[in-house]
């Protein structure tokens, strides 16, 4: 045989990857044609999501797992072997396919990467939702929870939230946020096991679409908006027509910090146009009644305002510790 006789032509190797996340059978049109055109297609996984839908488009899939010597070979005589992808990428099979290459013995087949599907935006929550599944059927303290249980992490997170906001920590906020996604997720898969009512992710993910899009007209609908305060116009109308509220302080959560429960009362009272007098009283508690209720008119977070000069007070304090000053305990 010699170097120019059809056996030594090299072929081509094709390593088709696809998403678990993206539904099977959506390929691209690149990967029909590597797979149509191909002298052999094999998969390592007889279970492959892709296989029912390869084969009912006609692809003639041969179940093996070849190794990197093996695969070369099938190549010969310039034949093209596609080889589909497990979950785990063929690790084997490219180092092996590597280790031939930078052995310089062995004239390897071109060598092509080929991905036939991407993943959408957001299709790592999949990633999420599946996990959370397992970790609810087999963690013994998972298995265990309920809403009431999990509701104090609702709050640590959400404040652990804000903090990495206000600290502007990018790492931190990302990390915070996951966590926050994961109440959602955990309280979505608990209630799914509802006997009574039981609802999913996906509901609870299409109640917030549904309402996005009717909050707002000026995007989805016929009406405009030029300025954010014509956004909450549409935002505030379309709500007061959803909750058909006999006043403006329902759906205000009392829980909630009291700075933060004045401003929200303020806000509430300001948007509907009424004139309510402050109620007067003694006390510290009817002071700061008043400083939020201001602070909310001028545009300010009372809240996140105290903890910034909490954050001050709290530096003087440590700067007055390193100065090692004694305390009567001395």
């Amino acid at each position: 045989m010699n170097a120019t006789s059809p056996e030594a032509v090299p072929g081509r190797i094709v390593l088709l990857t696809t998403s678990h996340r993206v539904a099977p059978g959506l390929l691209s049109w690149p990967a029909w044609q590597a797979l149509r055109a191909a002298d052999t297609v094999l998969c390592a996984d007889g279970a492959h999501p892709q296989l029912p839908y390869l084969r009912e488009a006609g692809i003639a899939v041969t179940e093996a797992s070849p190794t990197a010597q093996e695969l070369v070979d099938a190549c010969a005589g310039g034949r093209t072997a596609v080889v589909v992808a497990t979950g785990e990428g063929e690790p084997a099979l490219t180092d092996g396919l590597a280790r031939l290459a930078g052995s310089g013995r062995v004239r390897m087949p071109e060598l092509e990467l080929l991905p036939a599907s991407y993943d959408l935006p957001g299709a790592r929550l999949l990633d999420l939702v599946q996990v959370m599944d397992r970790i609810r059927l087999e963690c013994p303290w998972s298995t265990r929870q309920t809403h009431e249980g999990l509701a104090k992490y609702g709050i640590e997170e959400a404040y652990e939230l804000v903090e990495a906001i206000e600290a502007g920590d990018r790492d931190e906020l990302r990390e915070e946020l996951g966590d926050v996604l994961l109440q959602v997720v955990f309280h979505s898969r608990i209630a799914e096991e509802d006997p009574d009512a039981p609802f999913s992710v996906d509901d609870v993910a299409g109640g917030i679409v549904a309402k996005l899009i009717h909050r707002h007209p000026h995007v989805f609908g016929e009406e405009t908006a030029e300025t954010p305060e014509d956004v909450k116009e549409h935002w505030l109308r379309t709500k007061a027509e959803e909750k058909r509220r006999s006043s403006v302080t329902e759906g205000v959560p009392l829980g909630q910090p009291g700075l933060a429960l004045t401003a929200k009362l303020a806000s509430r009272v300001r948007t509907a146009g009424l004139d309510v007098p402050l109620p007067q009283g003694d006390g510290i508690g009817y002071e700061l009644l008043a400083l939020a209720v201001r602070a909310e008119a001028d545009g300010v977070d009372p809240e996140a305002a105290l903890r910034a000069a909490a954050r001050v007070y709290r530096d003087a304090i440590r700067q007055t510790e390193g100065q090692g000053t004694g305390g009567a305990g001395d």
